[in-house]
């Protein structure tokens, strides 16, 4: 097994830990439990991001967060998806993974959507002891907009830019991003990205923070102004988080243009 002692990122769907169609907060407790079993098998420092899923995105579109400020729709989503990070620690734990959440709401503040500060001292500190924080998508206070929806889609390459962390993978519900046949596109670099566009779902059902494209985009980003390279993968599939973690490429790679200089 391969140990690295740099940390690694993984992010975790909302669509592979939750029932996204449901109406209400709705855990897929098989997945979620093969999960918590292969993270368990990782021995290196990490730091673990799930989306909010049926129990974020459900309220953030009822209470309109996407359009506006709502106090009570706040409150309501932020509670909502408090309960699915503590089920998805709950279960770490019981596998033995020392998960301890992290919720964006008490420590994240954003500037027109877009994270201004997080304070990361306590995430430093779990990391060089033992420890695995779990962030997720979350409502968070906005300097212009009082209060925002914030993407675990955002949170992880902002981590891995300000953590100095080089090795992260959104594990979802495809087998990376898909052409127009279906099939897996190996590589997308910033200037391939346009002959993909196209093809890239954005929101679907209740998603209200940019489905797919909204995770590649987020990655190009990171990879324009880092050597960072991102993978995106199925982590419905059996095994897939493991050999991921243990340093496995698969799915599709968000990478840096060829000759990118830091």
């Amino acid at each position: 097994m391969k140990v690295s002692t740099e940390p690694v990122i993984l992010k975790l769907g909302g669509s592979v830990i939750t029932d996204k169609a449901a109406n209400q907060g709705v855990v897929k407790e098989a997945d979620l439990l093969r999960i918590a079993k292969e993270v368990s098998e990782y021995r290196g420092k990490m730091i673990i991001v799930h989306g909010a899923g049926s129990f974020g995105h459900t309220y953030a579109k009822k209470y309109g967060l996407d359009r506006g400020f709502d106090p009570e729709g706040a409150i309501v989503t932020h509670e909502s998806v408090k309960k699915l990070a503590s089920r998805v620690v709950d279960v770490l734990n019981e596998y033995g993974v020392r998960a301890i959440a992290v919720h964006p709401m008490g420590c994240t503040v954003c500037r027109n959507g877009r994270i201004e500060s997080m304070y990361l001292d306590n995430i430093k500190l779990m990391l060089e002891n033992g420890l695995v924080p779990v962030l997720h998508g979350d409502v968070v206070m906005d300097l212009e907009l009082k209060a925002c929806v914030l993407s675990g889609d955002q949170i992880v390459p902002y981590l891995a830019k300000e953590l100095k962390i080089t090795r992260l993978g959104l594990g979802s519900a495809e087998d990376g991003v898909l052409d127009n046949e279906g099939k897996t596109v190996p590589e997308i670099t910033p200037k391939t990205f346009e002959s993909f566009k196209r093809y890239i779902k954005g929101s679907e059902s209740t998603d209200v923070t940019g489905g797919m494209l909204g995770k590649v985009q987020e990655l190009l980003e990171l990879s324009k102004t880092s050597c960072i390279t991102s993978h995106i993968f199925n982590a419905r599939k059996e095994n897939n988080i493991y050999r991921f973690l243990n340093g496995e490429s698969m799915g599709t790679t968000i990478s840096p243009d060829k000759g990118y200089k830091v």
